[in-house]
């Protein structure tokens, strides 16, 4: 799963959105709030999946570094039970495959359609998480929330379909 806007929700920080935790100080980058329900929901699904969940972010050196800090600060690994280790980086979006290629991903979290399209083929359970532009044509899951992330993956893990109707359908 992506962890900016998925994870680290910096558009809600108290500081001003985004550039808080990108330029702010270390307080104030710390201050940046999760997603709500994202720590749960990915504890919940680490057990699900035996601890197999990565990370898999699209950054520079110095949010690379923030986000390290941001994950050990609020305790990420111990209370999500998510290996430190199974944390990976690239510098383009459409990197974000040779990991999933690299690890054998077969589900992945992401908020953004570009990383959907890059990884379509090699991913079979995709979800594009969070609020989207209108008309954005993306082959992914749409999901609104942890809540509906959890919902689906699980369902999916017992082997029940998506009916018509359902939220976050295609």
């Amino acid at each position: 799963m992506d962890i900016g806007r998925v994870i680290i929700d910096g558009t809600a920080h108290p500081g001003g959105g985004d550039t808080a935790f990108f330029s702010g100080g270390e307080a104030v980058m710390l201050a940046t709030p999760q997603v709500p329900g994202a720590i749960e929901t990915i504890a919940r699904l680490s057990e699900w999946f035996g601890g197999r969940v990565w990370l898999v972010s699209k950054c520079g050196p110095n949010v690379q570094d923030r986000s390290r800090r941001w994950l050990a600060a609020h305790d990420f690994y111990a209370r999500t039970g998510v290996p430190a280790e199974n944390l990976r980086f690239c510098r383009e979006r459409k990197h974000k495959r040779r990991h999933c290629v690299q690890l054998g991903l077969t589900h992945f979290v992401d908020d953004r359609p570009d990383v959907h399209a890059a990884i379509t083929d090699v991913v079979p359970h995709r979800y594009l998480f969070g609020p989207q532009r209108t008309g954005v044509a993306v082959d992914a899951v749409r999901v609104p929330d942890w809540a509906a992330v959890e919902a689906l993956i699980v369902g999916q893990l017992r082997g029940i379909p998506l009916g018509d109707g359902t939220p976050g359908r295609r």
